[in-house]
């Protein structure tokens, strides 16, 4: 079996790996996954401040994040996760682990 090399298969990975750390630190701060994957909900400027103060590698999760478009801002200024960050992590947790009631 050939391991896929490719620019888009390390993108993926990275990806796969920010949304690892941020299910853990989302975790380990007192969130739930439904903070990032629900629209309407997300993380303010406050909880950023605390995550990044908390968690070193926090800054650069959220950069990968953003810079390929798995994570976004909502209307209320909140970081959310896009419909492309949330399949990845559903795909990876599975659908359950953070329900989108």
């Amino acid at each position: 079996m050939a391991i896929d090399t490719s620019s888009t298969a390390g993108i993926q990975r990275s990806l796969r790996q920010c949304l690892s750390n941020v299910a853990a630190l989302l975790y380990h701060n007192g969130h739930v996954l439904e903070t990032v994957t629900v629209s309407h909900r997300g993380l303010d400027r406050d909880a950023l401040r605390q995550l990044r103060r908390n968690a070193a590698e926090w800054d650069t999760c959220q950069q990968v994040l953003e810079r390929s478009e798995a994570a976004t801002y909502n209307a209320q200024g909140r970081l959310v996760l896009t419909p492309m960050g949330r399949e990845l992590l559903f795909d990876m947790f599975g659908e359950g682990a953070a329900d989108c009631a």
